[in-house]
């Protein structure tokens, strides 16, 4: 196991304290460029861009807030800002406005009256979320929101409006339905199903996961009540939750889980046909499945691991499994097992990866943590040319402009097998020839 040294990264400032699941990545703006979106229990929602350490929006909310997450709640082609609190407070900002007024500016952060911080709708939803999720979970090609509460139930809305109404404020969350977990909810994700279609998937303590039926249709969902499913006949709220419980090593029934979805493959024919997936534990277990249920491999590490993201670090399409530990060791492990180590050097409160936009002006891949020093930390362009171990010849030999300085230097055309007229001989060797021998060197964990 390969151990990793980032070293360009961005303080920001940040005095409050939050919940694990109230920082994200995202376009805040719609800009193309991605922000980092951070909510605390005080209620204020700050936004930071590029590589400022000051917030360049602040927004306040009511109540604290648990979760936040950004993309197109209300299906018109553009993000908004989702901010939810422990008492039930849904918050939508639109920050679009905010990034075309300060193009005109010359300050770089907003002074703006207490009417324009709030948000431009807020409705109250049943409390105590803990984690949410903005995704196409039933195949239509609209977006729903997905809720996880504490008491182990999962709901899913839709943003309803009069046909008649040209005011996005105008609309509301609508229920579509409720689900009863036996285990609590610490991750919401979509994964394609072996058929190709999105599957709501919810993980379960003990290394376990459930599939969350989508069984509503658009005249049950108006009808729907909040305390009973929205399918006509059914049992109960938990009759479409179809439990899974992953083979292998044996798991304590109640360590925390988290799990990550549609992981890709690197290309989307393939992503969408059958989905990846990854599971962690507390106790340190690492899988990576497929819908069909298959174990593609499993890892074991020594820390407690309460974050898991997907990240593609090596820029071919594929998304490697980033876990995260609560004493800041970070694991990113490719498709074929291959684990890269990251020692972060504080203990973290909260964890996510994905595209942000530092300093170079385009989206990169970051690691982001939050300490418990009231700082977040953003390494950015967290990029590896390879994730498997390799050695120097096997490097230049891959590369055009290595036969072409052999050929200055005399050497001919390939001879007996040998690359560039060198015999076939041990790597050792070739090395030797021209003076360039350097041990191989494989990580031993």
């Amino acid at each position: 196991m390969r151990s990793l040294n980032y070293v360009q990264r961005v303080s920001l400032d940040f005095v409050g304290t939050l919940f694990p699941h109230a920082i994200c990545l995202g376009d805040a703006d719609n800009d193309s460029l991605n922000e980092l979106v951070v909510g605390d229990t005080s209620g204020k929602l700050l936004v930071y861009k590029n590589d400022d350490c000051r917030p360049w929006i602040t927004r306040t909310c009511v109540g604290m807030l648990t979760c936040v997450a950004v993309g197109d709640v209300c299906n018109k082609g553009k993000n908004l800002v989702v901010a939810v609190g422990a008492e039930g407070w849904f918050h939508l900002f639109d920050l679009t406005a905010a990034n075309a007024s300060k193009a005109d500016s010359s300050s770089q952060h907003e002074l703006l009256s207490s009417d324009d911080q709030k948000p431009f709708f807020t409705q109250h939803i049943p409390a105590n979320t803990k984690v949410i999720l903005i995704s196409d979970i039933d195949g239509d090609g609209r977006c729903e929101l997905v809720v996880g509460y504490t008491d182990r139930v999962v709901r899913a809305f839709r943003w309803e409006e009069p046909s008649d109404s040209s005011d996005a404020g105008s609309g509301q969350l609508v229920l579509l339905k409720k689900w009863l977990l036996e285990g609590q909810v610490d991750s919401l994700s979509v994964n394609p199903g072996p058929e190709g279609l999105p599957e709501l998937m919810v993980s379960q303590p003990g290394c376990g996961y459930a599939i969350l039926l989508c069984s509503w249709t658009q005249q049950d969902s108006s009808s729907s009540g909040d305390e009973g499913p929205a399918t006509p006949g059914s049992e109960g709220p938990s009759r479409d939750v179809v439990l899974h419980l992953t083979t292998g090593r044996i798991h304590n029934k109640n360590v925390s889980t988290h799990l990550i979805g549609s992981i890709s493959k690197g290309s989307k024919e393939e992503s969408s046909k059958c989905g990846l997936f990854a599971l962690c534990t507390l106790d340190g277990t690492l899988k990576l499945m497929d819908s069909s249920e298959q174990l593609l491999w499993s890892v074991q590490v020594d820390h407690q691991l309460f974050a898991l993201q997907k990240l593609d670090v090596t820029g071919d399409g594929r998304e490697e499994v980033v876990a995260c530990a609560w004493d800041g060791q970070t694991y990113i492990i490719d498709h074929n097992r291959t684990v890269v180590r990251f020692q972060f050097d504080e203990n973290v409160n909260a964890f996510c990866a994905g595209q942000y936009t530092c300093k170079e002006g385009k989206n990169s891949p970051c690691l982001v943590y939050v300490s418990f020093n009231h700082k977040i930390y953003i390494y950015w362009k967290v990029e590896l040319e390879r994730m498997e171990s390799t050695n120097l010849l096997r490097v230049l030999e891959e590369k055009p402009e290595f036969k072409n300085h052999l050929k200055a230097l005399g050497v001919g055309a390939p001879q007996y097998g040998g690359p560039a007229g060198i015999p076939q001989r041990s790597e050792e060797h070739q090395f030797r020839t021209f003076g360039l021998f350097v041990p191989s060197y494989h990580g031993k964990e």
